[in-house]
């Protein structure tokens, strides 16, 4: 059967300089009906993607090969180039320069703060299990550690945190998300950062997931540490952010000279650089849940046994992470990237991994309808045109799926957190 393909492009966002551009296809069949074929890539809390200004401005610093440690010119202006950026970090989270130190990811920074802390310090540790798995896996390496309580929302138990702390006789040290990137709870971070200064605790917060859509100031919030990635903000990938008080005394994991020897090793002057570029102009007016809600009112209205996981009130404002009952949610992100629609199931550390979400078994989600979720996180940036080719795709690929299925499952409606 031939098919006639045709192309175009547009660009969307602005203003146009920073514009992100988007191919649509149409395919004319042979009994001339035309369909739109669209790529919307809807997993932006995996990553995103460079803007043409930064791809050029990285294209012009690819012949500054000079060693930032070298004291001749061409190593003093690559220096400069990562000071100019730890400049720009600092100002985007109100810090001092001298307390911004770069790493090599989110990862990194989760486990310096955790290694480096526990390494100078009697303490206690105390996680939230819907942390990143950087996070569960250092927490529990080390000797004295144990998971919070959580609720079927994914906020903790401040009350249990509460009884916790009292209990301590050593220094409790505290490590939460500030928000959780696979279902989108936010954290009371402010009341949870009060009650740990109130028991004479440490807390690190890790705000990578929170970050690219929450303005975070460290000082109006008095965290003791936090971290956060740079590829999540418009940046490249191996870049990361690790801030502490200067009052905080850790161990460096990579001994070196560099990053005042807490991170060693010749930097990623690239990476570091368009962590640098990305927060000098980073535009937090297209944060919105816009586009979160549109299609949110339309799977709740349109797509039965369909249920959000995670809080709806106190929820990131581009994220939705839906259950839908009765099939598989990797089989309905395939199919919907045959659409030309890049989804997501959870985490993308998690990905490829059958077994059960940390997060979502520590909420008490069971474990068949575990298997049936995606994650759906927007730019902000998506046009009426895209959100509708996406729901309508939605719809047709969930259906089709419970059609392959040839099961009716019973399910249970659950109602929002309105």
């Amino acid at each position: 059967m031939a098919v006639c393909l045709s192309c175009f492009c547009f660009f969307k966002g602005s203003p146009v300089e920073n514009a992100e551009p988007t191919l649509h296809f149409i395919l004319t069949a042979p009994n001339g009906r035309m369909e739109i074929f669209m790529n919307i890539y809807l997993d932006h809390a995996a990553t995103t993607p460079l803007s043409p200004p930064m791809q050029q401005y990285l294209s012009s610093l690819l012949h500054d090969f000079g060693n930032p440690s070298s004291l001749y010119s061409l190593g003093l202006h690559t220096k400069s180039i990562i000071e100019n950026a730890r400049r720009n970090t600092a100002a985007f989270i109100h810090a001092s320069r001298q307390d911004v130190f770069f790493t090599g990811g989110g990862s990194a920074s989760n486990t310096l703060a955790i290694k480096g802390y526990c390494s100078r310090h009697d303490c206690n540790i105390f996680y939230s299990p819907l942390a990143h798995k950087s996070i569960l896996k250092c927490a529990a390496s080390c000797k004295k550690s144990r998971p919070l309580k959580v609720d079927k929302k994914g906020f903790l138990d401040l009350n249990d945190l509460e009884k916790q702390l009292y209990e301590q006789s050593k220094t409790p040290f505290v490590i939460i998300e500030y928000a959780n990137s696979e279902i989108g709870t936010i954290q009371p971070v402010d009341e949870i950062i009060q009650i740990v200064h109130r028991h004479k605790g440490i807390i690190y917060i890790d705000c990578t997931g929170s970050i690219p859509s929450i303005p975070f100031d460290v000082k109006n919030t008095d965290v003791d540490m936090c971290g956060f990635s740079a590829h999540k903000l418009g940046a490249l990938k191996g870049c990361g952010v690790f801030y502490k008080k200067s009052s905080i005394d850790i161990e460096p994991l990579i001994y070196g000279a560099q990053e005042q020897g807490l991170w060693g090793g010749t930097e990623n002057v690239l990476g570091i650089a368009s962590l640098g570029k990305a927060l000098e102009h980073y535009d937090y007016s297209f944060v919105s849940s816009k586009n979160r809600d549109y299609v949110y009112d339309f799977i709740r209205t349109s797509i039965p046994g369909a249920y959000l996981v995670g809080s709806l009130t106190n929820r990131l404002p581009h994220h939705l992470y839906i259950c839908f009952q009765g099939i598989e949610g990797e089989a309905l992100m395939m199919l919907l990237d045959m659409k030309g629609i890049q989804v997501s199931t959870g985490s993308a550390c998690n990905a490829g991994n059958l077994s059960a979400s940390d997060a979502l078994s520590a909420i008490g989600m069971n474990e068949k309808d575990i298997h049936s979720c995606i994650r759906i996180t927007f730019s902000g940036r998506e046009t009426k045109e895209e959100l509708d080719y996406f729901c309508r795709n939605l719809k047709e690929s969930v259906n089709r799926l419970k059609s392959m299925n040839k099961i009716k499952y019973p399910y249970k409606q659950h109602k929002a957190d309105l």
